[in-house]
């Protein structure tokens, strides 16, 4: 078996692999994300065996999987999420699990699927944190399209988080929601104590502001204590990681509602450069290719019922928003939206290896759902991204997106 330190090793690798491949090779026509992935499949245990995922690398694939949803969390505007469009895109994910939880029990009655809560809420997510750099690189983030994409990618993150805890935890319902009200209640004690040790005039802030550009580094080092607290926390209160996470991102932003273009740029470097990659690579590692190659009906009817379910669903949400008694978006558009929301991986990562742990989803089954994600994630977004290259631009027109 692989040591740590050799496993490291060829995860560094496929690290550096991926972005020459896609750059040089694939000429930007496939996601980095698909590569890390593929990459991971190859050197791990089901390929050459080269790296496995043990304490040091999953500690490691921890904090990707953190640093993932908190970057997601921080770019959320909580004002977006309240308002229209957002208690729009909340209305619309409901209706998505509906639906989900409809087909997936029919299913289920043919004794063709377990676990069918888990694969229901698989079903309903988006891949946000894995949109973002997509979305900032078209220049459609800024625009209320890329708003109003946001808002949707949001609650396709944290809604199915929600539910996983609730519906997937091993107590009660009414506990499991106590031990949620319990968890906010103490994400928002640790923001009021960062907001008032952040004042103005505060000596930590002092000494933070003259060690941002220094080997110190104390605001990056804050921001990963950040991290690491609502994550522990999340685990002492049996949930899982991602929302500790998601939870962080938002009481950063909360710090910092305007935004702090250096400390984004060096959590960025962190996350993207070492952390994030890592996460992709191991979350590779553990898809068996030959459960895929056994299962590929799984696999289609899997990645289609994404598509119908949460692409449709918005897709068709898209369209009947109106803005000064026209549509909003025009047909292209509201495709793109329903694709990119289609767009599923962290989350049915997650959610699977939650399902897998209770013993209610065989580790063969996981990798067919995982590749399934990893495929949306590579067809979705070029797909999305083709036709908006075919629409007139979003954001750019009076009615480009609906906030």
């Amino acid at each position: 078996m692989p040591s740590p330190a050799e496993s490291i090793f060829w995860i560094a690798v496929c690290a550096v692999l991926a972005p020459l491949l896609a750059a040089l090779l694939l000429r930007g026509r496939v996601p980095e994300v698909v590569l890390l992935l593929v990459l991971g499949v190859v050197i791990g245990p089901n390929a050459l065996d080269l790296a496995v995922t043990g304490e040091g690398v999953e500690m490691l694939r921890e904090l990707g999987l953190g640093m993932l949803f908190l970057l997601a969390g921080y770019e959320i505007e909580v004002d977006e999420l309240v308002g229209k469009g957002g208690r729009r895109a909340l209305a619309t994910w409901v209706a998505c699990f509906v639906v989900a939880l409809g087909v997936i029990g029919l299913v289920g009655l043919t004794d063709a699927v377990h676990a069918e809560v888990a694969v229901a809420i698989a079903l309903t997510s988006t891949a946000l944190g894995t949109l973002l750099p997509i979305l900032k690189d078209s220049g459609v983030l800024g625009t209320r399209f890329g708003r109003t994409l946001m808002n949707h990618g949001a609650y396709g993150e944290l809604a199915p988080i929600v539910a996983m805890a609730v519906l997937l935890g091993s107590r009660g319902y009414v506990a499991s929601v106590v031990v949620l009200v319990g968890f906010f209640l103490l994400a928002l004690v640790v923001h009021r104590f960062s907001a008032r040790i952040s004042r103005e005039g505060s000596a930590v802030l002092g000494v933070v502001r003259r060690g941002a550009d220094s080997s110190g580094q104390p605001q990056v080092r804050l921001v990963v204590l950040l991290l690491v607290t609502l994550g522990v926390a999340a685990a002492v209160f049996d949930l899982d990681v991602v929302l500790g996470a998601f939870a962080a991102g938002f009481v950063l932003r909360g710090l910092l509602p305007d935004g702090h273009e250096s400390l984004e740029h060096k959590l960025e470097g962190l996350a993207f450069g070492l952390l994030i990659p890592v996460f992709f690579i191991t979350s590779g590692m553990a898809i068996d290719p030959q459960a895929v190659i056994d299962e590929p009906i799984t696999l289609v009817v899997f990645v289609a019922l994404i598509l119908l379910v949460r692409g449709g669903l918005v897709l068709v949400s898209t369209r009947l928003t109106r803005e000064d008694g026209r549509p909003a978006f025009d047909r292209n558009e509201a495709l793109a939206m329903g694709l990119f929301a289609a767009t599923g991986l962290p989350i049915i990562v997650a959610v699977t290896s939650v399902a897998v742990r209770a013993g209610e989803m065989a580790d063969t089954n996981a990798s067919v759902l995982v590749a399934g994600g990893a495929v949306t994630v590579l067809i979705c977004p070029l797909l999305a991204q083709r036709l908006l290259a075919g629409s007139r631009s979003p954001g750019s027109g009076e009615h480009a997106g609906a906030s």
